[in-house]
């Protein structure tokens, strides 16, 4: 199809691109020009991934920065609120140096020429489109396979995305529980962890690991598979109380959040007698999730803090939270040792 074609469905609704998805994406303004340089160039553009939709819009799977990049340089593009975004303005490429300060369209000195227009729109892109509206997972799959294989997103902003196409609303639920006040204190992140969604995954964990069944901890496997397998089934699943679940989320970390504050989860020294270091997943699988496991009951305050301490001289905690340590092998140590721990 012609970038023409393309703008044209765009501007008529027929695709959908997703602008939630843009903050999943890192191409500056830089990497914007090259690409358009590159249109310019002749060099061929890589197939766009679209999956139609039952009503028949085209969902994209995969091309979202390459189509969101042309149509910003057009002036089309439009943020998560129906807002047209600041058309792009090019930035300095190495082979085509004259694009600097080039818009699509503006006063002479700027603007493209008709010619530069014209090539551009005439360009084509290949599409592949999958057809089986029947069956909704399809998109998802293909999504993690074409966004999994380099370093553009880390796993929890593919599910993240995977989320926006397959549930708007429990992303948003989800995006608003690792926005919650308590939460952030107690797991106190790095600004890098928070960039790449790292939050989102530990509230996820939480909602996934919380209350799953003793006899299921054995069956996790890959620990990144089961948690995406496991959000697209929560994500579909119309009897999922999140009303609940949420409730239950707010409280365990409003109670975590007044009595340890971010040594919740973080290793304890029993040397040193104190708590060291950033974040730790570990204990967030065993305090946080053990607390969590009997709320609205809990320990009593007043013993909370021992029980944490008394964590990191357990043995079994010790051999299964090392280094080398396998997440699959681990967790279902650390979520049973949590539950016993702090059963009311």
């Amino acid at each position: 199809m012609s970038i023409g074609e393309w703008l044209n469905l765009y501007t008529d609704n027929e695709l959908d691109i997703h602008p939630e998805f843009q903050r999943f994406y890192r191409w500056d303004e830089n990497q914007k020009s090259r690409f358009i340089e590159s249109i310019l160039l002749g060099i061929p553009i890589p197939p766009i991934f679209v999956a139609q939709r039952q009503d028949g819009v085209w969902d994209v799977v995969d091309g979202l920065q390459r189509l969101s990049t042309i149509f910003q340089f057009v002036g089309l593009l439009k943020d998560k609120d129906n807002e047209v975004m600041e058309p792009l303005r090019l930035k300095k490429t190495r082979y085509l140096p004259d694009l600097e300060n080039k818009v699509w369209e503006g006063d002479l000195v700027d603007s493209f020429t008709p010619a530069q227009r014209m090539l551009i729109k005439r360009t084509k892109i290949g599409v592949s489109i999958i057809l089986r509206e029947s069956d909704p997972r399809s998109k998802f799959e293909l999504f993690q396979r074409l966004n999994t294989g380099g370093s553009v997103l880390s796993e929890q902003e593919v599910r993240n995305c995977i989320l926006v196409m397959s549930n708007p609303g429990f992303y948003d639920w989800l995006r608003a529980l690792a926005d919650d006040s308590n939460f952030r204190e107690v797991i106190a992140l790095t600004d890098r962890a928070i960039s790449e969604q790292y939050d989102m995954e530990i509230a996820l964990r939480f909602i996934v690991f919380r209350s799953l069944a003793d006899q299921n901890l054995q069956n996790i496997g890959d620990v990144g598979e089961f948690l995406t397998d496991k959000m697209a089934v929560l994500a579909e699943d119309a009897g999922f109380d999140k009303n609940r679940e949420g409730d239950i989320f707010r409280q365990t970390f409003s109670f975590l959040n007044q009595h340890l504050g971010e040594n919740a989860c973080k290793k304890y020294s029993p040397e040193k007698q104190k708590f060291t270091g950033g974040f730790s997943v570990s204990a967030f699988e065993v305090v946080a999730l053990g607390v969590a496991h009997w709320m609205p009951q809990h320990t009593a305050p007043d013993l909370l803090l021992d029980k944490v301490k008394n964590i990191w001289n357990n043995p079994t905690f010790i051999a299964e939270s090392g280094s080398g340590i396998s997440a699959s092998r681990r967790i279902p140590k650390t979520l049973q040792l949590g539950r016993e721990s702090f059963r009311p």
